[in-house]
């Protein structure tokens, strides 16, 4: 288990009920079992009061925390017969962004997200989960496709934002950003959205721009991260936690604002701490959100999906 930096005191009395255990176990005779029920007792009731009433800041650590369930992990409980789609037909394959051909409760889907790897030889693979200007054309790709098929897709948003670099913006990557968000907006099929850890900037938005948008309890959407803003707007990244404040990017505040629709609760001390119990749940979301939709014409969808983002807008402008 890796602990957070605010979780330093939970880690030290979680990793002395292990040591307890261990002495137990090397040494029958020693009956330690009363001790480290207390510690266990002690840590639950720490780990209550910790994530009570999480700092916006605090959202941001365990929303990018590395034990979270990943893309992959979405995928491979939840979809039966995936099948991976790769490339998107003009440059190369970008292994930030997983897509393909699914069934999520006997239903045919395409499924895309931004996958960050899990430990450091995959994070480079997949860039973090930093799509460049194909992944971003690949995912248009499968939505076309799902268009032309008649599929519910189905994203799960996952990245600190677009890579910057210079390949990817000679390879056009607003453009590809652009005309990823606007093909959202033109589907004629259902398309829902779960955020499931870091929603960052129109890297986030060109795969949410969707008939539903769910977030993770714990999960953070924004323009910007808070420390590029704090880079902007006072020239001190170390101001990250009062942009973090500013910028609205909790789960809680978006569906105060509306911009999403729902929340979906995670377990105590965050995703990384049950990660079956918390893919069990987004199952659950994404399932009560399709059959929302069930029936509903292609005219509708579209229709809908775009009063829903001109909505947010003039709601924005009131304020």
């Amino acid at each position: 288990m890796n602990y957070l930096e605010f979780e330093k005191p939970l880690a030290e009395i979680e990793g002395k009920a292990a040591e307890l255990r261990a002495m137990g176990a090397a040494n029958p005779d020693m009956d330690v079992e009363k001790e480290a029920s207390a510690l266990d007792a002690k840590a639950q009731k720490m780990l209550v009061d910790l994530y009570r009433n999480l700092s916006p800041w605090r959202k941001c650590q365990v929303a990018r925390h590395p034990d979270r369930p990943h893309c992959r992990d979405y995928i491979s409980a939840l979809f039966d017969e995936f099948t991976p789609l790769a490339g998107d037909r003009g440059f190369a394959e970008d292994e930030a962004v997983i897509g393909g051909l699914g069934r999520l409760r006997d239903r045919s889907v395409m499924v895309i997200g931004q996958e960050k790897g899990h430990d450091t030889q995959s994070r480079l693979r997949r860039n973090f989960g930093m799509a460049r200007p194909e992944g971003y054309r690949k995912a248009i790709r499968l939505m076309e496709m799902a268009d032309r098929f008649g599929l519910p897709v189905i994203t799960l948003v996952d990245t600190p934002g677009a890579y910057p670099g210079k390949g990817a913006e000679e390879r056009g990557q607003a453009e590809a950003i652009a005309r990823c968000t606007q093909k959202c907006l033109s589907l004629g099929v259902p398309l829902l959205s779960v955020i499931i850890g870091e929603g960052g900037s129109g890297g986030a938005v060109a795969f949410a721009t969707a008939n539903r948008i769910a977030m993770l309890e714990h999960s953070v959407y924004s323009v910007i991260s808070p420390e590029g803003c704090a880079s902007i707007l006072w020239k001190d990244a170390e101001k990250m936690r009062e942009a973090a404040e500013a910028l609205r990017l909790t789960a809680q505040d978006l569906k105060k604002l509306e911009v999403i629709d729902r929340i979906i609760p995670e377990p105590l001390g965050g995703a990384q701490r049950d990660p079956a119990v918390m893919i069990k749940a987004v199952g659950a979301a994404l399932g009560a959100m399709l059959a929302e939709l069930d029936g509903t014409s292609p005219d509708a969808l579209r229709k809908a999906r775009r009063q829903k983002f001109l909505d947010m807008g003039s709601k924005g402008l009131a304020a």
